[in-house]
């Protein structure tokens, strides 16, 4: 009973706090009454829970949250951050963020499927300890390289996830990207890979971020010896912009014809629509681009983003649109 009613505070926490849910609504999600939703919320702020940070009246997160969700049909949580935030402190908020709401969402007899990546390990770190049943985590892309096995640190991540929540961990002994098409297609073919992409497909939530091919803090798929000199020089060739789960993409969402796709291990964006909830975690100047790329191929439900970020994005958004032409008929 006890932890049931740790379970209903903090969803009541996620959805007043977080999804800036009226108090009658949680209510009827949770079947109880305003007043017990409103005990919830202050013994969750008295026990240290819920923790209120008073931040400058000027942000701008809730009019480019509810900007970014109207224009992609998301749900968008923007999280505050100075102007003056540094990439690292940028990240480290929304890694709060996400890790908060995973441990909301996430329940009994339910499969998350995590994409390795330097924001996922970020998220990592903040995740509260919540104790399942019947749980399960799946990594969803490949690791190994041709410079380190990369399974390591891909296994280290995701282990944190089904450490947090209790959950049976499923590997994905696979390399990040095979050199030949053919190969990939005999490995699915494998009982032992095909018990993990079977996994895969169960998922009720994916967690990914997305890869930025440009800018001053690479993605750990370009940094960390997953591609030689040859597979960059066709990406930039094909106009690519970055990576969703090790599957790249185009500016415009586009991804089905390009060469490398074909040798990928990661679940592509079709894959990936399977997936009742899929949770896109942000931060950076370079990850506008792919984070726009990812949204117009339809792969995010939602979205934690920095304000700045997020910022960024839109006013990407807006330069994209047909100018209007300043004179009548």
């Amino acid at each position: 009973m006890e932890f049931d009613r740790e379970q209903d505070m903090l969803r009541a926490a996620s959805m007043y706090y977080l999804q800036d849910l009226k108090m009658e609504v949680i209510a009827r999600h949770l079947g109880t009454s305003r007043s017990t939703v409103s005990r919830m919320l202050k013994q969750a702020r008295a026990s240290g829970l819920v923790e209120i940070n008073l931040r400058p009246s000027s942000t701008r997160a809730p009019g480019l949250g509810r900007s970014v969700a109207a224009a992609f049909g998301i749900d968008s949580y923007v999280v505050p951050v100075p102007d003056s935030a540094s990439h690292l402190e940028r990240l480290t908020q929304v890694s709060m963020t996400a890790a908060r709401l995973l441990s909301s969402w996430f329940d009994s007899d339910m499969v998350m499927g995590v994409a390795w990546g330097t924001t996922l390990a970020s998220v990592s770190r903040f995740l509260v300890p919540k104790p399942t049943r019947g749980a399960a985590v799946v990594q969803l892309n490949g690791a190994a390289n041709m410079r380190t096995s990369g399974v390591e640190y891909a296994s280290d991540l995701i282990s944190s996830f089904g450490t947090a929540f209790g959950a049976a961990v499923h590997h994905f002994s696979v390399p990040a990207f095979f050199d030949y098409p053919d190969t990939k297609a005999a490995m699915w073919r494998e009982r032992s890979v095909r018990r993990v992409l079977d996994m895969q497909e169960r998922a009720d939530i994916a967690v990914f971020s997305v890869g930025a091919v440009a800018g001053a803090v690479p993605s750990h798929v370009y940094s960390a010896g997953y591609l030689d000199d040859a597979d960059i020089e066709v990406l930039r060739d094909e106009g690519v912009v970055g990576d969703v789960c090790t599957v790249f993409l185009r500016a415009d969402g586009s991804w089905q014809d390009i060469a490398v796709n074909t040798r990928a291990t990661g679940p592509d964006p079709h894959q990936l629509e399977h997936v009742p909830r899929r949770l896109c975690v942000v931060a950076g100047d370079n990850k506008v681009a792919p984070l726009l790329a990812a949204l117009r191929a339809g792969v995010v439900t939602d979205l934690v983003v920095d304000e700045i970020t997020a910022g960024l994005l839109l006013e990407q958004v807006e330069q994209a649109r047909p100018h209007r032409s300043r004179t009548r008929a």
